[in-house]
């Protein structure tokens, strides 16, 4: 009896100990594609609400991961009179994080928010100002937050995050801390999201430190590198715009394959040295189409990575509709 006890104890501990998060990309691009922008879904895996990271299109992705399978949990039984896309966006969709203004990354929050729920958008304060002023003010769109000029719908709460204060995300059953980030004069935003003790990085548009003149990504690489040590750190969404053929004064405010190895190397030095990052899941996001015959920017940008992959990540490139654990 009492090894049996003991083996249901060390299976309870393993099973809290394995636990991470699921990811579902909504949209994976950069641009051009109005129905692939930048828009991912994460769980954690004892949570049933998504947390929306960023929104640049959501039914597309939606219904594209419906095909696939990536919903398993969305029966006739569950959905009623809706139809699946507007379940899973009404009721599985918890909250949303905004990682900054661009509209590549909130033209499908905008486009839902007629049938949308009440739910909170979390964002710094210069997204949510962006957000009141410039989108949400019946001139754009209507207004549908709680807040700002005109009448108000009052379907969405604007919450303003301060940097690095951990603030829980509605009913997702996770939390997040936001740390600024640089994108040519844009002010982006990187979530660090936890659930029990585990994390998940997401990171909004940037530039790498030297070019911006910044050094938002040092002090977020200095945060990570514990978690990267303790193996609390499940993965990583970070952005991948172009390829190296582009020029570093034509990146404006991007990475492109070199600038993101050189820093994840800074990762590596402050998680331990050679060796400290293998396998960690890093999924490249914000990849711009080339739209040029002959050139797919999504497999030379991925040649370019593991060219130079001397850390051994696992560099992820998840397609639209795609769900994977992490």
């Amino acid at each position: 009896m009492l090894k049996k006890i003991l083996a249901l104890c060390w299976f309870g501990y393993s099973t809290l100990a394995l636990a991470g998060f699921e990811v579902v990309a909504l949209g994976v691009e950069g641009g051009v594609n109005s129905a692939n922008l930048t828009a991912y879904l994460i769980r954690a895996d004892n949570q049933t609400q998504y947390l929306a990271l960023d929104a640049g299109s959501l039914l597309p992705g939606i219904s594209k991961g419906l095909a696939q399978g990536s919903f398993p949990q969305v029966t006739d039984a569950v959905t009623g009179d809706d139809q699946p896309e507007r379940y899973i966006f009404r009721q599985l969709i918890g909250s949303y994080f905004i990682s900054h203004p661009h509209l590549d990354h909130v033209a499908g929050l905008l486009l839902v928010a007629p049938q949308d729920r009440k739910k909170t958008i979390y964002a710094a304060a210069d997204t949510v100002q962006t957000l009141h002023n410039h989108y949400f003010n019946w001139k754009v769109w209507p207004n549908f937050t709680d807040a700002g000029n005109g009448a108000r719908l009052g379907i969405y709460r604007l919450q303003t995050m301060r940097p690095r204060q951990r603030v829980t995300l509605g009913f997702t059953g996770l939390t997040g801390v936001l740390y600024p980030l640089s994108h040519a004069g844009t002010l982006s935003s990187m979530l660090l999201i936890s659930n029990e003790n585990q994390a998940f990085a997401y990171f909004g548009d940037t530039g790498a430190d030297a070019l911006e003149q910044s050094n938002h990504l040092e002090r977020i690489w200095q945060d990570l590198a514990p978690l990267v040590q303790q193996k609390r750190l499940k993965g990583m969404i970070i952005e991948t715009s172009v390829s190296n053929q582009v020029a570093d004064n034509a990146l404006y405010g991007h990475l492109n394959p070199t600038w993101l190895l050189k820093e994840l190397k800074k990762l590596e030095q402050l998680s331990g040295g050679a060796g400290s990052l293998q396998d960690l899941p890093v999924i490249i996001s914000h990849i711009k189409p080339s739209m040029k015959q002959g050139a797919a920017s999504d497999v030379t940008i991925r040649q370019q990575l593991e060219q130079g992959n001397d850390l051994a990540v696992k560099f992820v490139f998840m397609q639209q509709g795609e769900r994977q654990q992490f």
